[in-house]
């Protein structure tokens, strides 16, 4: 499991989008903070999580908080978007091979996650 923490955290600091297919196992589930049933499969999760990360991963991005509990990683984050403080946790699970089976993002707040709704809905249509 730290395997996978360590390179979720690489994949974050290099933005190389090329790493994310190997983090992600196959049945990965990603649960949205605005989509209400959960997207699974490695296809959709890798669709989410890149979206968000064109969306999210600016200069001000950063993780403030992280707690460890086994295969489980909480991480805090704190970033600014079209002047709107965005603060959000990812709850990510790993398999015995470091690869995220289950991710799961909430964000505060409501206008943060309005512009998040907006951007993401945008960034996914871009990428279909």
């Amino acid at each position: 499991m730290q395997q996978g923490l360590a390179a979720w955290h690489h994949y974050m600091v290099c933005n190389d989008i090329n790493l994310l297919p190997d983090l992600i196992a196959d049945e990965a589930v990603f649960h949205s903070p605005v989509v209400h049933r959960p997207q699974t499969g490695k296809a959709k999760v890798f669709a989410y999580l890149s979206a968000a990360n064109k969306v999210l991963g600016n200069e001000t991005f950063h993780y403030v908080r992280e707690l460890v509990d086994g295969p489980e990683a909480l991480l805090e984050f704190v970033t600014e978007v079209d002047g709107i403080m965005i603060n959000g946790v990812d709850l990510i699970r790993f398999d015995h091979d470091g690869r995220i089976v289950d991710f799961k993002v909430m964000v505060r707040p409501l206008k943060a996650i309005n512009k998040l709704w907006q951007l993401m809905a945008q960034q996914l249509e871009h990428q279909a």
